[in-house]
């Protein structure tokens, strides 16, 4: 008996899954868009990535998707599908394929050993598979050669670091993510968009430095703060328990977000 109560207070406070979100796993599949997962292959590596079509007769730009440092969590999902209905190709590679201890990806993963890994993923990994699976997305039937990238928390300072080494992006949207180092931001060539959190001073007092350094370097660069928002919100902001400024934010971030995307 006693063990049987031990068994059962470990699986009630066990660390769950990183893609145990019900509420976005529920939105994902009341979706009317095709989804599929290809396996993109590069230099000895599987990269699995969701791949979410929108309704179109048109062929239609790709937007590359960078998870949070979560992973490819259920919401990372939800929100690939939420990219498709406002009109995009997205590709949403997971990294963190591979590393599980049993080679599978981030549904392997608790919580905590996906922070951890993802934190520890090497720079040129993570590049190489980004150029992978945006090369990928590129070749795709339903694409008309048009290439975004954009990303949150950790993939957001991901999505800048990629703009300065792939010269091809129309756009780089940024989600709460810091710069890269200053003398890397010369070779960026698209515009770069910023959303950020007002309560979230670990990012937001890194933005003047930014600021002035995309301007001496020449750059395009547009931060925007949504007051009172907190690190996260587009994910946070549409949770059942999103508080008012995170939703607030999140509406006004997919507004501004969709305006870019269609210029």
């Amino acid at each position: 008996m006693k063990r049987m109560l031990l068994v059962v207070a470990a699986l009630l406070f066990a660390t769950p899954l990183v893609s145990a979100q019900d509420w976005a796993k529920d939105m994902l599949a009341k979706s009317p868009r095709h989804r599929e997962w290809a396996t993109i292959k590069h230099n000895g590596r599987n990269v699995e990535t969701l791949i979410v079509y929108p309704e179109s007769k048109d062929k239609r730009p790709v937007v590359l998707v960078i998870h949070e440092i979560f992973g490819l969590s259920d919401w990372a999902q939800e929100l690939a599908d939420e990219i498709a209905a406002a009109g995009y190709i997205a590709v949403a590679p997971d990294l963190l394929s591979g590393m599980a201890s049993n080679g599978g990806r981030t549904k392997d993963f608790n919580v905590d050993s996906a922070v951890e890994a993802v934190s520890k993923l090497p720079p040129s990994q993570v590049t190489a598979d980004l150029n992978a699976a945006a090369d990928y997305g590129l070749k795709l039937p339903a694409a008309n050669g048009k290439l975004y990238v954009a990303g949150f928390c950790w993939g957001g300072s991901q999505t800048f670091r990629f703009a300065t080494t792939r010269g091809d992006l129309s756009a780089a949207f940024v989600f709460y993510g810091t710069a890269p180092a200053k003398e890397t931001l010369a070779t960026i060539k698209a515009p770069v968009y910023g959303f950020y959190a007002g309560n979230d001073a670990r990012i937001g007092a890194t933005l003047p430095e930014t600021i002035a350094n995309m301007k001496a370097a020449g750059k395009a660069y547009e931060p925007v703060t949504y007051d009172g928002a907190g690190h996260g919100f587009m994910r946070a902001g549409e949770a059942p328990d999103a508080s008012e400024a995170n939703k607030k934010a999140r509406e006004d971030s997919w507004k501004r977000w969709k305006e870019l995307l269609a210029k």
